[in-house]
């Protein structure tokens, strides 16, 4: 038996995995694993055996005849050596198909991965098909139910997802009883084992509860697979490939029986589902015994079937819908307890279930809580409100009264026109109250037009046959048209549900392309639009593992699916739990709609996530690269200069002139400097990338902090603008200086020896006034997506001096943010780059994401210092 799925397009670069299942050890699973590698080199596929265990076994042994066996890595671990895959060898060798047997092993320590499965992992990434095996009983879900059959706990386990993500999971099956033969002719274990693995694990008992969790296990894989298929092919008749037995519940007395007869067909079969589904009206009225329903429920449970709760008016309906999405092979419901003299006046669920049931077979069962007498009909419900059924059924009665009272005030009208007036009153009943109160119209109207406009009047006889013939057609016509309104009107209300359930659906998807937090918006879009109290996204790591609320929205979120109105289990590990009211059986059609709309979110922000996380390790990795690099050139010459500086100045045997020790004395100073100047930028960046720059906000001038960093930079470089009418704005003047003297020194290093020109003004941006200071240089500029890059750590754009670490604009960007400003690079007109650096103005700052801490050593410069920049 063979279990199959696609490859998803996205997977066509990665290495496909075929595993065979065995259910224990020595049923012939890496003899199918070589037969296959052979039958695949045979056919022209470059196939290596990277590790097989043959385990003294003659005839697994031959079957690598022809097969190239990539060598091992030796691996010592307390005196033993161990042979390992190894795993460089395979992928250096690259070949086309990859033999790994084992797939549950673990690795002796040292190894790069800890399990084999692992090291799989990695060649599938680098593109190689895998064929592999694996026991039953190495699966993380069942090692604690085959601990508990044989008595052996497994240590070595495989995660269910890993032999999940298999394309092809072929099974190696074997009977206990041949499996035993084998065993006692010494072709599994050596002689000197066999009596002792006969009467321990290889027990009959034993290998037949392996076997079954085999086939059970690549059972539910199929079905998986049909599941899947089913969706995508839009195939809604159900194919009864496995026993599912779906039970009607009513919250009667014979539920119980119903429950047990349901088990029983459930359990003839292996892999058999049992599902119990209890339909209550749409009006809130609780018209069962809910302490019943609750007795039921846990029977079911304890059977190992499921409960579920819909709403619907139609009970027959609901129930059919509910067994059609599961794919149910048989409906269980129980003979109506109505009388013979109600089954006159209404069709009970079973007659309802069978007439719509089509290919799902029907099961109606006998109890004790049958009647033997008469009973009268209880009322039935329909689907109009009450508010429309009462108007309609007034209009039925009191319309053709009113249709009569304004005809008799007129002269004698034709037969025809009487009979058209009559028929406006039967098609307002019809759309009002539905197809009784027309039928009821109808009749009525008959009558009247019979007593008060038929020759002879007063009288129910009819003298003219044509007359006659005439009403007869009228009754007809009015009967047909209401029916036929009944009729539109209800699939105008299908209609607008189904527009209504595709805008909704719309709304989900454009919510978890656009939304902020798609996981939380999807959540309240899925309670507002089914009016519950809540909606819980609900995962767990396994099968065995309670569940955990990830997200909620609306009050009172649940934490199982226990404890919910309405749930969706998407698979073994997520759910989608509802608080506040059941749904119809339509209804959960949408919600699981819902349901795999949000476990494909939480996929791809799974996906997000671990990108990010790459990205995080590349960015790293480059930072780390670049710093060396720095280490290796931008700090070990200024370390360079000042060392031969130094030995020149303390060498005894060197008389310098004093103009030439002033010019060495001058070197060490400048080498000084920009090693200072690099280890300042190395530790600011450092701080601005942790968030430990917490800036004390003051009002300042620009005119007071700028022109103190222009009279820094070299004299005639530089031209300022500050108008002393600026209004001030309010910043930290250390980190400001910091950012101005960054900007500077960029601008006049790149600036092609032009002066720099440095304005302030004020600026309106969005009907909102702050402060701009343009810093701009005349030099080559930068390209489009240079200038966004040229904020990035370790860029030197177009430098070709070789000094500094390319720091300076991500310091100055990182200082301006944190002080509430904005800092952007423009062209300027004519070539050149401008850095544009928006403050706010006082009384108009930005509410900082840090909180603001009081300074060092109390002062308004204390900010400024921790990042070693002077008042």
């Amino acid at each position: 038996m063979e279990q199959r799925s696609g490859v998803r397009p996205d997977e066509r670069r990665r290495g496909r995995l075929r595993v065979f299942l065995g259910a224990a050890p020595g049923v012939g699973k890496t003899y199918a694993m070589l037969d296959e590698a052979r039958r695949r080199a045979e056919r022209g596929t470059d196939v290596a055996v990277a590790v097989v265990e043959t385990h003294g076994r003659r005839c697994t042994a031959e079957r690598l005849d022809g097969l190239e066996v990539l060598p091992r890595r030796v691996v010592e671990h307390r005196g033993h050596e161990l042979a390992e895959m190894d795993l460089d060898a395979v992928l250096r060798r690259h070949p086309q198909v990859a033999v790994v047997d084992e797939l549950a092993h673990t690795n002796a320590p040292g190894s790069r991965h800890a399990k084999r499965w692992q090291d799989v992992e990695e060649l599938l990434d680098a593109g190689i098909d895998v064929v592999s095996t694996v026991n039953i009983q190495h699966l993380e879900s069942l090692n604690d139910v085959v601990a508990h059959i044989t008595g052996v706990e497994q240590r070595e386990t495989l995660p269910d997802a890993v032999l999940r993500r298999a394309e092809q999971v072929q099974l190696v099956d074997m009977t206990p009883e041949a499996l035993q033969r084998r065993l006692s002719h010494g072709n599994v274990y050596p002689a000197g084992r066999v009596d002792a693995a006969l009467s321990n694990y290889f027990r009959t008992g034993n290998l037949t509860a392996l076997r079954e969790l085999a086939l059970l296990w690549l059972a539910d894989r199929v079905d998986e697979g049909l599941e899947r298929y089913r969706a995508q092919q839009g195939i809604e008749q159900t194919w009864p490939a496995r026993e599912r037995v779906v039970v009607a519940l009513t919250g009667g007395p014979e539920g119980a029986t119903l429950v047990r007869r349901a088990a029983r067909l459930a359990g003839r079969g292996a892999g058999g589902e049992l599902h119990a589904v209890h339909v209550a009206s749409g009006d809130g009225l609780v018209r069962t015994s809910p302490a019943r329903l609750a007795e039921q429920r846990a029977l079911v449970e304890s059977l190992g079937g499921s409960y579920h709760r819909v709403v619907g008016e139609d009970v027959a309906g609901a129930l059919l819908e509910f067994a059609r999405g599961v794919n149910a092979s048989q409906v269980v419901v129980g003979a109506s307890r109505h009388g013979r003299l109600a089954s006159l006046f209404r069709t009970g669920v079973g007659d309802a279930v069978v007439r719509g049931s089509g290919a799902v077979d029907v099961l109606v069962v006998t109890h004790e809580e049958q009647p033997g007498g008469l009973r009268l009909p209880p009322r039935a419900r329909a689907a109009l409100s009450r508010g429309r059924r009462s108007l309609g059924w007034l209009l039925a009665l009191a319309g053709p009264a009113l249709v009569t009272l304004g005809l008799s005030r007129f002269p004698r009208q034709d037969l025809s026109t009487d009979l058209m007036a009559f028929l406006v009153v039967v098609v307002a009943a019809a759309l009002v109250g539905g197809l009784l109160p027309a039928v009821a119209a109808a009749l009525v109207a008959s009558l009247a037009v019979n007593w008060f406009f038929t020759d002879p009047v007063h009288r129910l006889t009819i003298a003219e046959p044509a007359n006659a013939v005439a009403l007869v057609v009228f009754v007809l016509v009015a009967l047909a048209v209401s029916s036929t309104v009944d009729r539109a009107a209800r699939r105008t209300e299908q209609a607008a549900r189904s527009r209504a359930e595709t805008e909704a659906l719309s709304v989900l998807t454009r919510t978890v392309l656009i939304a902020e937090d798609p996981l939380a918006q999807a959540l309240e879009h899925t309670r507002t639009t089914f009016a519950v109290t809540s909606a819980s996204w609900l995962e767990r790591a396994d099968p065995s593992a309670p569940w955990a609320c990830v997200a909620a929205a609306g009050d009172r979120p649940c934490a199982s699916p226990a404890e919910g109105d309405a749930e969706v289990v998407v698979d073994d590990t997520h759910c989608l739990v509802l608080r506040g009211r059941l749904l119809a059986g339509d209804d959960r059609r949408v919600l699981e709609a819902f349901a795999a709309q949000i476990a494909a979110l939480r996929q791809r922000q799974r996906l997000s996530a671990e990108a990010a996380q790459v990205r995080r390790l590349e960015e790293g990795d480059a930072v780390r690269g670049a710093l060396l690099t720095a280490v290796s050139h931008d700090l070990r010459t200024p370390l360079a200069t000042l060392k031969a500086s130094l030995e020149g100045l303390r060498d005894p045997e060197l008389q310098l002139p004093p103009e030439d020790e002033a010019e060495l004395l001058a070197t060490v100073a400048e080498s000084a400097d920009r090693l200072q100047q690099l280890i300042d930028d190395l530790l600011d960046l450092t701080r601005v990338r942790s968030g430990a720059v917490r800036p004390h906000l003051v009002v300042a001038g620009l005119d007071e902090v700028v022109p103190a960093v222009v009279a820094e930079a070299p004299p005639g470089r530089v031209r300022l603008e500050v108008p002393e009418d600026l209004p001030p704005v309010s910043t930290d003047p250390g980190l400001l200086r910091r950012v101005v003297a960054n900007l500077v020194q960029n601008a006049v290093r790149h600036g092609g020896g032009a002066p720099v020109e440095v304005h302030a003004s004020v600026a309106v941006e969005d009907a909102r006034r702050s402060a701009q200071l343009l810093v701009v240089d005349h030099g080559p500029g930068l390209p489009g997506a240079a200038k966004e890059r040229a904020f990035t750590p370790f860029q030197r754009l177009g430098d070709r001096s070789g000094a500094g670490l390319g720091l300076g604009l991500a310091v100055a960007r990182g200082l301006a943010e944190a002080v509430g400003g904005r800092l952007e690079a423009q062209d300027t007109p004519g070539g050149g780059l401008t850095m544009v650096l928006t403050l706010p103005l006082a009384g108009t700052a930005h509410r900082l994401a840090e909180p603001v801490e009081a300074p060092v050593e109390g002062t308004v410069e204390g900010a400024g210092r921790q990042l070693g920049v002077g008042a």
